[in-house]
């Protein structure tokens, strides 16, 4: 079953598994849509889901930036070597945040809320892992 946006539940397990204020490194595994599929109502250019992905991180960069966190690494996914049957990636991100806390904040404000439409748009699967930094306590 596809999973393109968080829930509730994961939220408070990310809450949960992260010691508050310390650095989290969110593992990004992305799939993309062929044509991404933008609702009419919201009035965006017919584009690629790579495209409509381009168009979410040039929005989401900034955002990142501005509560302290920054991408550490994105690179096309060429192939997976163990997993199940027929699995595929397109594209592997990591993001580092100064905490749990701050991305869970920035993911609720306004203005990144504004973008998302392109995120879920562009997406046909994808994961999110919540890693943390090595020498960490």
């Amino acid at each position: 079953m596809p999973s393109i946006d968080p829930t509730k539940a994961s939220f408070r397990g990310l809450s949960s598994a992260v010691p508050q204020g310390e650095a989290v490194v969110m593992l990004n595994l992305l799939r993309f849509r062929d044509r991404a599929a933008y609702k009419p109502n919201w009035g965006e250019p017919e584009r690629s889901g790579r495209q409509a992905y381009a168009e979410y991180l040039h929005h989401a960069v900034p955002q990142i930036e501005a509560i302290g966190g920054r991408v550490l690494w994105k690179e096309k996914a060429l192939q997976s070597v163990i997993a199940p049957e027929g699995e595929r990636w397109d594209e592997v991100l990591l993001v580092e945040y100064p905490s749990a806390e701050a991305f869970m904040a920035m993911v609720r404000l306004p203005a990144y809320q504004a973008i998302t439409h392109h995120r879920t748009a562009a997406l046909e699967d994808s994961r999110l892992i919540a890693t943390q930094l090595s020498g960490a306590k």
